[in-house]
């Protein structure tokens, strides 16, 4: 066992700055900021008059869009999400049958929603009202006007929604908070999402999909539904978001 306290390993000693500060100054969140700002401005003053130097990226920005739809549709499914494939005219009937089969009863539908998949819900709500025979149907859809609270999301059974962009290579659907998509709460706090997707908006990878975005804009990356398997490696689902995810996909 060797003895003696170590003292600080030559070109390791606190820089001059670090010594002489209490040792309660290194803790918490201003002690990290000052550790930043003491690093980058070390990193400035090493560069400091260098020449810029070009960066070459050699990205893939297109590939070759034959079966992009039939892999996007498998990579969903891969993810556990249920994928339909439908013409542009069978979108209503494939929602209604969709939120029939779940017995959505208040379904939150954003701002811009296409008044064709609109009548999709409406048509689920005129068909549970003939069959309960009460003249009033049980499906509602709900506004987010005004916005609605976490509480008053939690207790709607689900939302359907567009997209922005859908990747095949990964099976992401990308959100961005635009027409028919709403605010990002509306995709995490129900527990089903059920997204169309045309086939105009699905690209074959991530570079493409990067291209076509907005970044300032709030992106929401979704691949399948929500789920972890932090612990254990057993699967949980339905912890940071919906549980489960429904995808149209509009030929």
């Amino acid at each position: 066992m060797s003895g003696g306290a170590a003292g600080p390993q030559p070109g390791l000693e606190p820089p001059a700055e670090a010594r002489g500060r209490d040792s309660r100054d290194h803790r918490g969140p201003q002690a990290s900021a000052r550790s930043r700002e003491l690093i980058l401005s070390r990193i400035r003053a090493a560069v400091a008059g260098a020449p810029d130097v070009e960066i070459t990226r050699a990205y893939r920005t297109s590939s070759d869009l034959a079966g992009v739809v039939e892999l996007f549709a498998e990579r969903v499914a891969d993810y556990r999400a249920v994928v339909h494939v439908a013409d542009p005219g069978e979108v209503a009937g494939v929602i209604t049958s969709a939120l029939e089969r779940r017995a959505v009863t208040r379904v939150v539908v954003p701002d811009g929603l296409p008044a064709e998949w609109a009548a999709g819900v409406e048509a689920a709500r005129v068909a549970e009202a003939v069959r309960s025979g009460s003249g009033a149907g049980a499906v509602r859809s709900v506004r987010d006007e005004p916005a609605l609270s976490a509480a008053e999301l939690d207790a709607v059974d689900g939302v359907i929604t567009g997209c922005a962009v859908g990747i095949a290579e990964t099976g992401t659907i990308v959100l961005d908070a635009g027409a028919a998509q709403g605010r990002r709460a509306l995709t995490l706090v129900p527990d089903y999402h059920l997204c169309v997707v045309r086939v105009g908006q699905i690209v074959a990878g991530v570079p493409e999909a990067v291209a076509r975005l907005d970044p300032v804009r709030p992106l929401t990356w979704i691949s399948g539904p929500s789920a972890t398997s932090d612990i254990e490696l057993n699967r949980v689902e339905g912890v940071h978001g919906p549980r489960t995810l429904e995808v149209v996909i509009v030929r």
